[in-house]
């Protein structure tokens, strides 16, 4: 099984970055862009198990590896 996981900060933390381009989109005349937030995205793949220990699996990695859980958030998807 193939999954996607999204993972961003949380609401109320500064997006250095997301600001960073923000400020680069004004420069540019691109005034109606705003609230940039930046964010990654993680494909990976979980072999020769049941869907829900895959799921499991992914969970545990996100919480352990993937997102740091006092400043960000995280999504998983699973993919076709």
């Amino acid at each position: 099984m193939r999954y996607q996981v999204l993972v961003r900060l949380k609401e109320g933390v500064l997006d250095v970055q997301g600001k960073a381009i923000e400020t680069g989109l004004k420069d540019q005349k691109f005034e109606s862009v705003g609230n940039v937030r930046v964010g990654r995205v993680i494909e990976l793949d979980v072999a020769d198990v049941s869907q829900e220990v895959a799921l499991r699996q992914v969970e545990e990695v996100c919480k352990l590896l993937l997102a740091n859980p006092v400043i960000e958030q995280y999504e998983i998807k699973e993919l076709p």
